[in-house]
């Protein structure tokens, strides 16, 4: 298993200028709850859970399987 940057420099950008504005929170989510801070709680689950490879939710992590 592996967690990495998102490839896309662009996106990888808007995302953490978009962490700055909001104190860490994630940008692509509603209010300001400790489970939206980043690395949010949904994907914490999903590094936990050994069949999920994908992104995050506002594309920023990816984490592989291997």
């Amino acid at each position: 298993m592996a967690i990495r940057l998102n490839q896309d420099k662009e996106v990888v950008e808007r995302i953490k200028e978009g962490l700055k504005r909001k104190g860490g929170y994630c940008p692509c989510r509603l209010g300001q709850a400790e489970k939206n801070k980043c690395i949010c709680e949904e994907f914490r689950e999903q590094i936990a859970d050994p069949d999920f490879e994908g992104y995050c939710h506002c594309m920023l992590y990816y984490k592989t399987k291997d």
